[in-house]
C-alpha cells in the first residue's frame, strides 16, 4: 500500500491541481486562437484570456496556498523527502513569484497581448510595423510594470528579472560572458564560410511539395522518433509551437510551404522535440506540481534543438529518411543521395527568417533580440526606432540589407504577447544541447548506426532517463553539471558546428 502523504502537503498539491487544470484550460483557448480560431473571435478572446489569467491567479496566489507552503517547509515529513522538498522548494519560488503581481495587471497583461497577438498577424501580412507599434508600446509597457514587480535582482538590471522567469537564476552578467565568445568564433566561421570557393546546392530542397503530402511524411516522422500521436497532435499556425495541456494531450504545431519541405521538416521535428520532454514528464503522477514541469526554457529548447539538428540534420538521419522521402515526394528528390542531401541541410549562409535560418547563423539571430528587447526594457530604445535598429544590426552582424518589416522585426511572434525574457533560451538551448549530446555520444557508442537504421529509441529513453524525469527536481545549471560534470559554456557547440561546417565548406 502507497505511504499516504503529510495532510498539509496533500491538500497543497490539490490547490495546485485546480490551479494547473484551469491554467490547462488558459493554455487550450492560447492554442485554438493560433490554429483554428476565426478572425472575428478574437475581441470576445482576449476577454476569455483575461478572465482565465486572472482566476489562475488567484488560485495560484491565495492565502491557503501561501500557509500550506509555509507548513511544510517546516514538516520534517517532507523536508526529509526530496522529491518531496524539491517540489516545495520550487513552490514557495512560484508562489513568491506570483504575490509580486497584482491581479489587475495579470489580467490586463493576457487581454491585451490576445489583441496584440491579432495585430501582430495583420502587421506581419501587410509588413507594416506602425500598424503594430502601438501594440507593442502597450506590451513593453505592461511588461516593465510587470518585472519592476519582480524586482531588479542584487547587482543586476531590470531585464534580469523577466530573464529569470524562463531560466531560473539565470542574469545578463552570465549570458554575455557565455555569448561573447560564441559570437565571435560564429562570426569567424561565417566569415570562413564566405571566403571558401565550395559551392554546396541546395537544388534538392527547392522542389515543390505538396503540404498535404509534407504531413503525411512529418507524421511518419514523428511516428519514428517517439512522439505519442495517441496523446498528442500536429496541426498548423503561422509561427510554430507546442503545448503541454496535461497528461496525455500535447500538442505541435508547424508551418508549409511548397518549396523547401525542410522547413516544415525541422520544425516539426523541432516542436516535437518539446513535445517528447512534456509527455517524458512525470504528470500523469504529479500533474500541477513543479516535479512535473520543465526544468526551465533552455534545457525545453536543449530538447528541440537537439532533435531538430543535432538528429536530424546528421548524415545518419538521412539514411534512413532518403529513401522514406523519395517515396513520398516521388520524382522531386529523383537522383539526390545522402552527401548531396546532408550538404544542402548544413549550409552556413545568412539568411532573414529566423525558424528558418541554418544552425551555424542562428545564433546570431537570437543575439539581435536578445540585446533589442534588453534595451526596450531598459528604456534605451525607443518602440518607434525599433525597425531602423533591427535592420542596422542585422546588416551588421549577419551582412544582409533587410528588404521589409516582415522579413524584419515584425517576424516573430513573442513581443506581442509579452514573452520577453525569453529569446536567450533558444541559444542556452543549443549550448545544453551540444553538451548533451557529447555525453549522450560517449554513453551510447553506437548511437550514429542506430539512427542510420531508425531506431531512435535509445536515444529517446536516455533522455527520459537523464533528463526528462527529474521535472524541476534541479536547476538548469545543476541538471547541466550532474549530466555532463561540466558547467555550460560554448565550447561543445562550436566543435559540433566546425566539425560539421568546416569539412562541408573545406576551410
Amino acid at each position: 500500500m502507497a505511504k499516504s502523504l503529510p495532510p498539509n502537503y496533500a491538500e497543497l498539491c490539490k490547490l495546485l491541481y485546480d490551479a494547473a487544470t484551469l491554467n490547462a484550460v488558459g493554455s487550450l483557448l492560447n492554442w485554438d486562437q493560433e490554429t483554428y480560431m476565426p478572425p472575428a473571435g478574437a475581441g470576445n478572446r482576449a476577454d476569455q484570456n483575461a478572465m482565465i489569467a486572472e482566476m489562475i491567479h488567484a488560485k495560484r496566489t491565495s492565502a491557503r496556498v501561501g500557509e500550506l507552503i509555509a507548513s511544510c517547509e517546516q514538516d520534517d515529513e517532507v523536508t526529509g523527502d526530496a522529491v518531496r522538498a524539491a517540489n516545495v522548494r520550487e513552490m514557495r519560488r512560484d508562489f513568491d513569484m506570483a504575490t509580486k503581481l497584482p491581479g489587475d495587471l495579470v489580467a490586463e497583461l493576457a487581454k491585451v497581448g490576445s489583441q496584440s497577438q491579432e495585430a501582430w498577424k495583420e502587421a506581419r501580412a501587410k509588413s507594416d510595423f506602425a500598424m503594430f507599434r502601438p501594440w507593442l508600446e502597450k506590451m513593453m509597457n505592461l511588461t516593465r510594470r510587470k518585472a519592476e514587480c519582480y524586482g531588479t535582482p542584487v547587482g543586476g538590471e531590470l531585464y534580469d528579472a523577466l530573464l529569470d522567469e524562463y531560466e531560473p537564476g539565470m542574469r545578463c552578467a552570465k549570458v554575455d560572458a557565455i555569448f561573447g565568445p560564441l559570437r565571435e568564433r560564429l562570426s569567424g566561421l561565417i566569415a570562413d564560410v564566405s571566403r571558401s570557393k565550395k559551392k554546396i546546392s541546395t537544388k534538392c530542397l527547392t522542389g515543390k511539395v505538396d503540404a498535404r503530402v509534407q504531413n503525411e511524411f512529418g507524421h511518419e516522422v514523428l511516428r519514428a522518433i517517439g512522439f505519442d500521436l495517441n496523446a498528442g497532435r500536429l496541426d498548423v499556425t503561422t509561427h510554430p509551437f507546442c503545448s503541454g495541456f496535461g497528461p496525455g494531450d500535447v500538442r505541435l504545431t508547424t508551418r508549409y510551404r511548397d518549396e523547401k519541405f525542410t522547413d516544415a521538416l525541422y520544425g516539426t521535428m523541432h516542436e516535437a522535440g518539446h513535445g517528447m520532454y512534456e509527455q517524458g514528464l512525470a504528470k500523469e503522477k504529479f500533474f500541477g506540481q513543479p516535479i512535473a514541469d520543465a526544468i526551465s526554457l533552455g534545457i525545453h529548447e536543449s530538447q528541440s534543438r537537439m532533435w531538430e539538428n543535432f538528429v536530424g540534420r546528421s548524415r545518419e538521419f538521412w539514411v534512413w529518411a532518403l529513401p522514406r522521402a523519395k517515396k513520398a515526394f516521388g520524382k522531386t528528390l529523383a537522383g539526390v543521395d545522402v552527401k548531396t542531401m546532408y550538404a544542402a541541410v548544413n549550409t552556413a549562409q545568412p539568411s532573414f527568417i529566423r525558424v528558418e535560418a541554418d544552425e551555424s547563423t542562428y545564433n546570431l539571430h537570437i543575439m539581435l533580440r536578445y540585446g533589442l528587447e534588453r534595451e526596450m526594457i531598459a528604456g534605451d530604445l525607443k518602440i518607434k526606432d525599433l525597425p531602423g535598429e533591427w535592420n542596422k544590426r542585422f546588416e551588421k552582424s549577419l551582412g544582409l540589407k533587410v528588404p521589409d518589416d516582415r522579413r524584419g522585426c515584425l517576424q516573430d511572434v513573442h513581443w506581442s504577447f509579452g514573452l520577453v525574457g525569453y529569446f536567450a533560451t533558444y541559444t542556452l538551448g543549443n549550448l545544453y544541447a551540444a553538451q548533451f549530446w557529447e555525453k549522450i555520444n560517449k554513453d551510447i557508442k553506437d548511437l550514429p548506426s542506430r539512427i542510420g537504421k531508425g531506431d531512435f529509441a535509445p536515444l529517446l529513453a536516455w533522455l527520459r532517463k537523464r533528463i526528462h524525469q527529474y521535472g524541476k527536481r534541479y536547476r538548469a545549471g545543476e541538471l547541466c553539471e550532474l549530466v555532463t560534470g561540466k558547467p555550460l559554456s560554448s565550447d561543445a557547440l562550436l566543435r559540433h558546428l566546425e566539425g560539421k561546417v568546416r569539412p562541408i565548406y573545406e576551410v
